[in-house]
């Protein structure tokens, strides 16, 4: 089986080639329902035609964007009378310019027709709004009304009843529906009314049971994902509003909102650029072209959907949701679904290995039934005589081995992945991680190593200035009133104004107010430590800065490391602030500043000892930044590019980050789970390893290296240092990215790797799960990850862990469940077929069965919650078996039992029970329906742990399982006792009540005996943390 499964049903978890994709789907036979079975599989000929569509489109907005724009040049005419005037409905509503000559221009990149509306001061006063102040909040309603809301039209939602309609598609169901239609009509005929309708109508009452049962839970699981999807897409954006800066969703923004981007920012919707510098544009998600734009005043033209590549600055939206091109874009392309996870490619090829089985065995008891029916009228000298009760016998003789068909089809079995990944799913949400791709859930549980960030994820993020290094004299900074005065105090006037205007001026973070007045802080927690401990000094050090010009900016990036300005001083003149990694700037300078505020040359010895300082920091667990300055010639001032050299040191600043509550317990399940933990940080490595040690990452042991030493080695060398590897200081994103090819090619790990840059997406998609952070990542970072932490803490990424083995681990016990019910029932039929000439279980008892071991034990047990157990044994290696030797142990042991008990019942039941009179064999086949069910009630209980003997550990706190288990129970009783006219049974006595439960409760010990016989497992090696592995997989006793 497991040969059968690698050759034809094997895809890779991220990004399946088409091939594989194929492959599975030409291998799959004997599919009852295509169009469920296949609902969250990915249609191949849409997704070829999406991408055909796409590509025209982008031809298209490719001729707007450039070939108009070009045309422009040559046309004198302006193509706006001066006399333009807007609709009655828009004057109205107070504005001066209408929704559709905002699309135009913004669409056509019209820069006359632009200048016609005095530009970017006159349309902003047409949409009533100040660039300073942005939209008032109670304007928001009226502008949506005039010009729309920020949405794209989305297909609507399949209604409840398309759902029944679909699992109306069944092709064995709508058989037996025909069969009974046809039963009705031949019963009454023979029979009478309304006896003779009674076969035919419970099988017609039984199927629809199962349909609506069945699209019940579809429709739930649709409306899960359909929620989940609405989260993925809800970006947070900064806007002006009120006066004040504020997050708002995508959803909110209105025409005339005044939008801050920076880089690995969406533009989330159509616009004019209003300030800003060196912003650049990635179009290629919108016209294909990979050529970056750079916008400014004189192409001020912003499109909804592009990626900010870098730079920073703030438009004015001009056209939101489906007057965008991205939303007609969006609109017109229908993607053909998700990539189907590995798990439910595995589990249909595992439910067409058991169909072409069943098919023979359904086959097979017809054959057997009918032969002996026509055998038995030879014998008796009837062949000749046949009658229309023959003809209904034989109807029934195929009803059941449609039935059969049916029950030994596990269509559920793909079907239990998705309901099992959409509870996860859910509950992460709930925990704080959104999971952006299905299969990354699945793939989560086998994570063997995790590459983590610092900042932010093992750390607070919550950063705060506590030391600083000025004037040859480290200073603590004890965060009172009284410490800006203090450092005031101890250096010169003309020092500390350097010092506040390296600070002020070279950042990408502002200081606004909110609508209560108080100071806060927009940016990223090291801008907002620095800006916090400079509006300790009391003054008007911020009038002064917001007089001076900024010229030219260089926003930090994580390759360079540094982020610089350029000013120009009052007094005439330009200067150029530095601040950045702290070797980098201190390697830049070559002069320091002395108390009065002076350059003096920076020794040798100074060097030293600086370097000691900002080393001695970093031991002590602070993240170290360098600020320093250069007086620009006026020939340098007119440069591209900011100077890399020749400037002169300020200080040297330590800033604490404290290490998560909870983070070294989280690590140290990761390390009993088997999953190894590296932090690959762009820190200083004397600060990586203070955090690392004290989160519990480095070992005496470990390998810390900075990333320079990683670049040079040779792939031989890595091979010998990754193995040992636990902290990367000083990384490139392309560190990171070499790092997880290395570990995924070379070492077969399955890697998870945390991002939160733009520059981190090829590492994010390079590695098998890909986890954005949900509040420091770009949306870059976040498009290109499987996974969103929502809260950026590393103990969320262990949760994503343990549902991720959930998954797998409950997948499992469900596949055992199911393939011990088709066991026992195929067998039971056919034998009774062979031996006897008729089933024990009737069509319409079979179609029972079939609800309880597909949709109800799919519910029941695909839906468990995941518990701490789960993190003491190691992942589940690429390799492994699904279907393991102690599930086949299981499965046997369990399907012997209940065959002795079924068997024992069929052809001695009458004299162990005593059963005498006419309606003996009815009592007997509701006995042995009976028992069988129990048997099924209990094995399920057994399911729910395949190794420990107490099964019985969590089940009262899993409510799903336990609803589960009271409906099975009480739908048999009313079966049994009340529905016997339709399903064929009578009331049973009390004895034999206790009797059938009594035969099902002993599967409980029959399990735990079981479960002390020992399967085979494997030795494995021992880890450089000193871990030791445990068997493989579920294969764990």
């Amino acid at each position: 089986m497991e040969e059968f499964l690698r050759k034809n049903f094997d895809v890779e978890h991220k990004n399946p080639s088409e091939e594989a994709l194929q492959r599975w789907r030409s291998a799959v036979w004997l599919v009852k329902n295509p169009r469920r079975r296949f609902r969250m599989v990915a249609d191949l000929a849409k997704r070829a035609e999406a991408g055909r569509k796409r590509q025209s489109v982008q031809e298209k907005v490719r001729i707007a964007l450039y070939v108009q724009k070009a045309a422009l040049q040559f046309i004198d005419a302006v193509s706006v009378k001066p006399d333009y005037k807007p609709s009655d409905e828009v004057r109205k509503a107070g504005f001066d310019i209408d929704p559709e000559e905002l699309e135009r221009i913004n669409q056509s990149h019209d820069i006359k027709n632009l200048d016609t509306h005095q530009g970017i001061k006159g349309f902003a006063s047409k949409l009533k709004v100040s660039l300073n102040e942005g939209v008032v909040s109670s304007n928001v309603p009226k502008r949506q009304e005039i010009y729309g809301y920020n949405r794209v039209k989305e297909k609507p939602m399949k209604p409840f009843w398309m759902f029944v309609w679909e699992a109306l598609q069944d092709m064995t169901l709508i058989i037996l529906m025909v069969c009974a239609v046809i039963s009705v009509g031949v019963g009454i005929a023979t029979e009478g009314w309304p006896q003779g309708m009674y076969d035919g109508v419970g099988i017609i009452l039984c199927i629809l049971l199962v349909v609506m049962v069945t699209a019940t839970s579809d429709y739930k699981q649709s409306l899960q994902f359909k929620d989940l999807d609405r989260e993925k897409k809800n970006i947070m954006i900064q806007v002006t509003r009120d006066s004040s800066r504020q997050k708002v969703s995508i959803y909110d923004l209105v025409v005339g909102d005044i939008v801050h981007l920076s880089i690995g920012d969406q533009v989330p919707a159509d616009g004019l650029f209003i300030s800003g510098y060196s912003l650049t544009i990635d179009e290629s998600s919108l016209s294909g072209e990979s050529e970056p734009v750079h916008v400014d005043e004189k192409k001020p033209f912003l499109l909804s959907g592009t990626k900010v590549q870098d730079g920073s600055g703030k438009m004015l939206v001009t056209a939101v949701g489906m007057r965008t091109e991205w939303g007609r874009l969006m609109v017109t392309l229908s993607d053909g679904g998700d990539d189907e996870t590995p798990l439910q490619v595995k589990l249909n090829g595992v439910a067409t290995i058991i169909g072409k089985i069943g098919l023979a065995f359904a086959v097979l008891t017809f054959l057997v039934m009918t032969t002996r029916f026509i055998v038995v009228k030879a014998l008796d000298n009837e062949i000749s005589r046949w009658s229309v009760s023959d003809a209904l016998t034989l109807l029934n003789f195929f009803a059941i081995a449609v039935t059969i068909l049916v029950v030994a089809v596990p269509e559920g079995l793909p079907l239990a992945v998705t309901l099992s990944l959409a509870f996860a799913m859910q509950k992460l949400m709930n925990d704080k991680a959104l999971v952006r791709h299905l299969s990354a859930c699945e793939t989560m549980g086998s994570a063997s190593c995790i590459c983590t960030d610092k900042t932010g994820t093992l750390t607070t993020n919550h950063m705060e200035v506590t030391k600083i290094w000025i004037c040859n004299e480290a200073k603590g900074i004890g965060g009172g009133d009284n410490t800006g005065s203090a450092l005031k105090n101890s250096i010169s006037e003309n020092l500390l104004s350097t010092l506040l205007h390296s600070i002020f001026h070279n950042t990408n973070s502002e200081v606004v107010k909110d609508k209560n007045g108080k100071i806060n802080i927009m940016g990223s927690p090291t801008e907002s430590a620095l800006l916090e401990f400079a509006l300790l000094f009391r003054g008007d050090y911020m009038s002064q800065c917001q007089k001076l010009n900024i010229v030219k900016v260089e926003p930090f990036n994580s390759v360079k490391k540094k982020m610089s300005v350029v000013v120009a001083l009052p007094g005439g003149g330009h200067r150029a602030f530095c601040k950045g990694a702290s070797e980098i700037i201190l390697g830049m300078c070559d002069k320091i500043v002395n108390k009065d505020g002076e350059s003096e040359h920076l020794s040798e010895e100074q060097r030293k000892n600086i370097t000691d300082v900002i080393n001695g920091f970093a031991s002590e667990a602070l993240r170290t930044l360098c600020l320093a300055f250069q007086d620009m010639r006026t020939s340098r001032s007119n440069e591209d590019h900011i100077p890399e050299s020749n400037y002169t040191l300020i200080a040297v600043v330590g800033i604490k980050d404290p290490v998560r509550p909870g983070v070294r317990e989280a690590v140290r399940t990761c390390l009993r789970a088997g999953i190894k933990v590296r932090m690959v940080t762009g820190d200083n490595i004397h600060t990586a390893k203070a955090i690392a040690r004290e989160c519990g990452i480095l070992t005496d042991d470990g390998v810390a290296i900075e990333g320079p030493n990683f670049r040079d080695k040779s792939v031989q060398e890595l091979e010998d240092i990754i193995p040992k590897l636990q902290v990367m200081a000083r990384s490139l994103p392309l560190d990171k990215h070499k790092l997880v090819k290395l570990l995924r090619n070379e070492f077969q790990e399955v890697v998870a790797v945390t991002g939160d840059g733009t520059n981190d997406a090829p590492a994010l998609h390079e590695a098998d799960i890909g986890l954005a952070m949900g509040i420091a990542g770009t949306e870059v970072a976040k498009e290109n990850s499987d996974i969103v932490v929502m809260d950026d803490n590393f103990k969320t990424i262990v949760t994503v862990a343990k549902w991720g083995r959930s998954v797998y681990i409950n997948i499992q016990k469900f596949v055992q469940f199911q393939l011990t019910v088709n066991v026992v029932a195929l067998m039971t039929n056919f034998v009774s077929a062979c031996v006897s000439g008729s089933a024990p279980l009737t069509a319409v008892q079979l179609l029972w069965v079939n609800m309880i071991m597909d949709t109800l034990g799919a519910l029941a047990l695909a839906t468990e919650p995941p518990t701490d157990e789960l993190m003491q044994r190691p992942p589940v290696s690429r390799n492994t078996n699904f279907i393991t030797h102690i599930m086949w142990r299981n499965i046997i042991g369990q399907s012997i039992y209940q065959l002795i008990v079924l068997g024992i019942l069929q052809f001695s039941g009458k004299n162990l029970f005593h059963l005498h009179g006419s309606d003996s064999v009815s009592v007997l086949n509701t006995l042995i329906f009976n028992t069988f069910v129990f048997c099924q009630v209990f094995n399920e209980i057994n399911s729910r742990d395949m190794e420990k003997i107490n099964i019985f550990r969590g089940m009262f706190d899993s409510w799903v399982f336990m609803m589960v288990m009271v409906s099975t129970v009480t739908f048999q009783v009313i079966i049994v006792e009340f529905l016997g006219t339709f399903a064929e049974t009578v009331a049973l006595s009390k004895e034999l009540w206790i009797a059938s439960v009594a035969m099902g409760a002993i599967s409980l010990p029959i399990g735990a005996l079981l479960k002390l016989i020992p399967v085979s497992s494997h030795k494995h090696p021992q880890q450089h943390d000193g871990y030791e592995q445990l068997p493989s997989g579920p294969d764990l006793a």
